[in-house]
């Protein structure tokens, strides 16, 4: 039985990682859930600790068509590496590619449309039959993540967060205990890995989504929401 935002707050709140993790998978305690990866600079921590689980978890991956071809071959060595045996990639639909960025270049003029179209909208269609969906944001990433709960409601499913607590020596303590291999463009600065062409290396100093849609009022891609139900796509006082 799929328990409330709240009872699960309540029950399960105070956990991190996989020891969250275990009762939402093996448990069922947000009821039959998928995990979302980008199989970027961090997700090999919280792939590797769902694969530790169940390796039969659902796994949606996104691909977008605009990918750093690194993402694509270091997808393909986790899924090998963890044994993952379910994981769903999904495209936007041909028929809106051709409708609304015949050219592929809409990044450049509507980014947010092209992050709808090849994002939201095909994680939309993805996640239809779960009760929720496990995300690997964490509060450390960005200002407008300081504040990621573990447990919340999203357009009718429940979000996990089972990495929201966890500091950035977390995240890298546990890939080192673990033997995780890194994502090959995080040697070269990448540390938030998104779409080629709206991704650059970060600089010193600077939060580690700062080099997502750089010089844009933008910071998110959509399929996150606030509180109140809308996307978030803004960092407040973040260049």
């Amino acid at each position: 039985m799929t328990l409330s935002v709240e009872t699960l707050q309540d029950r399960y709140g105070h956990l991190a990682g996989i020891d969250l993790l275990r009762p939402v998978i093996e448990g069922g305690v947000a009821g039959e859930v998928a995990l979302t990866s980008s199989f970027g600079a961090e997700s090999a921590v919280l792939l590797h600790m769902a694969a530790t689980i169940d390796p039969d978890v659902p796994v949606i991956f996104l691909d977008t068509g605009k990918l750093f071809p690194e993402t694509l071959s270091y997808h393909e060595e986790l899924v090998i590496r963890f044994g993952l045996t379910d994981v769903r990639t999904r495209r936007p639909a041909l028929p809106d590619l051709r409708g609304r960025d015949p050219d592929g270049v809409l990044h450049r003029t509507g980014p947010d449309g092209c992050c709808s179209l090849r994002k939201t909208e095909p994680l939309g269609r993805a996640l239809k039959g779960f009760d929720g969906w496990i995300s690997g944001r964490k509060r450390f990433q960005a200002t407008n993540r300081a504040d990621v709960p573990v447990f919340e409601n999203d357009a009718g499913r429940i979000k996990i967060n089972p990495l929201a607590t966890f500091t950035a020596k977390d995240v890298a303590d546990y890939a080192r205990d673990h033997d995780l291999p890194p994502h090959p463009l995080v040697a070269d600065g990448y540390l938030s890995i998104g779409c080629a062409p709206c991704t650059t290396p970060v600089k010193a100093g600077e939060d580690v989504r700062t080099g997502r849609w750089r010089g844009r009022d933008k910071t998110e891609c959509g399929i996150h929401f606030t509180a109140n139900g809308r996307p978030l796509r803004q960092v407040v006082g973040t260049v």
